[in-house]
């Protein structure tokens, strides 16, 4: 079997693809156009499709020719609300949302990769199922995983790819353990007492309060948790007051905790229950009240050391050596943690970042862009990982 070769002769359709899904981005839970394209291209394999799971998700089920173990791919489909600033011919037509994330070309590459696997049946040994997650960059995963992805056939191993701008195009990263930060994002509501600010001894400033917070909670990454454990705790959005002489009733804020370790409330590290000891004792300083919601929590992506020796195989049959193949890891957040807490998983990254081609934008960026070079490597990856793990 020639799998490079399979890639090559796909790839104008591969490029193609990924750029419809540029063009016409949709954010989580609304990828209707997107899910659609997605299960009538499974449905055209001859795979068995489920539609709507988690709104609008997407699963394939490829049946292998012998009984074996059952393998999920993942791709996720959503977009982000930003304004695109590219000057391409498939910029977004859909204002003030934009694939600035590599999403488009995750889904792309599956699709590909479930077309070529889809003709190599009789080297299956067991199933593949395909998953079209929408909703990434919230709680998509999560979601799937309740309404039953993992079961029927039962999954026994995951593999999730990742386009990274940061690494250079040509190179593959894995590594083993975690591998991206878990992710608590939060929302602080702060009350006091409105006044005058003239007469503060009246009230009781939510500004102070919040402010004493943001400054205190600082020591929980730098003075209360080992430094080689990564903590981070950031405040990105501070929303209080209506006017210069008025001392506000409320002030929120936002922002997030990530962590770059299993975060086990026996163990040692516990950075949320810190972060709420200290919000408790400055509000009960100044006499405020307060509420904490959690918006969005997901688990560190934790990468299995066997699933990890497979897709390594794999990244060397792909690149033909191990001179490209990087360790990499970062605290950026991905639910795919979701997954990999339930099955035996891995999680790898392609680089795409190349600077003559001005792709070596951040990611989230209104003007980040794919290397479409490098998008061969992500289906040649999803075909070899799935074949290596379904070989018997």
């Amino acid at each position: 079997m020639d799998i490079k070769k399979k890639v090559k002769e796909l790839n104008n359709e591969l490029i193609r693809l990924r750029r419809d899904f540029h063009k016409h981005p949709e954010l989580g839970f609304e990828e209707k156009r997107t899910a659609k394209i997605v299960a009538d291209y499974l449905l055209d394999l001859g795979l068995e499709v489920t539609k709507n799971v988690a709104k609008t998700g997407v699963v394939g089920l490829l049946r292998g020719d012998k009984r074996g173990k059952t393998l999920m791919l993942r791709a996720d489909m959503d977009a982000l609300p930003i304004t695109e600033q590219n000057d391409i011919r498939y910029k977004s037509v859909n204002k003030g949302v934009m694939h600035a994330c590599g999403h488009d070309g995750h889904t792309a590459m599956l699709l590909v990769a479930a077309k070529i696997l889809s003709q190599y049946k009789d080297k299956i040994h067991g199933n593949i199922k395909f998953v079209f997650q929408p909703n990434e960059e919230t709680a998509g995963a999560r979601m799937m995983i309740d309404e039953g992805v993992l079961d029927n056939p039962k999954v026994d191993g995951a593999f999730g790819i990742h386009l990274w701008a940061p690494i250079e195009s040509g190179k593959i990263a894995i590594s083993e353990g975690v591998v991206m930060g878990g992710l608590y994002e939060f929302e602080v509501k702060i009350t006091g007492r409105g006044g005058h600010t003239s007469a503060p001894h009246t009230a009781i400033d939510p500004i102070l309060t919040a402010s004493n917070i943001i400054q205190s909670v600082q020591a929980v990454q730098t003075r209360e948790i080992d430094p080689l454990k990564p903590t981070l705790i950031m405040f990105g959005q501070i929303n209080g007051g209506t006017a210069t002489n008025i001392i506000p009733e409320e002030v929120e804020l936002r922002g997030t905790i990530r962590y770059l370790y299993r975060d086990n409330p026996r163990g040692r590290e516990r950075p949320r229950e810190r972060f709420e000891r200290i919000i408790e004792s400055e509000c009960k300083s100044h006499r405020a009240q307060y509420e904490i919601e959690y918006i969005v929590e997901s688990p560190p992506v934790y990468n299995n050391k066997e699933m990890m020796r497979i897709a390594y195989q794999s990244a060397e049959e792909t690149l033909g050596d191990r001179s490209n193949i990087v360790e990499y890891t970062n605290l950026a957040g991905e639910d795919f943690g979701e997954f990999s807490d339930e099955v035996p998983s891995t999680f790898y990254f392609i680089g795409t970042g190349n600077k003559e081609k001005g792709t070596d934008f951040a990611h989230h960026h209104p003007r980040f862009n794919i290397d479409e070079d490098t998008l061969a490597y992500g289906v040649e990856m999803h075909v070899r990982s799935a074949i290596n793990y379904l070989s018997g």
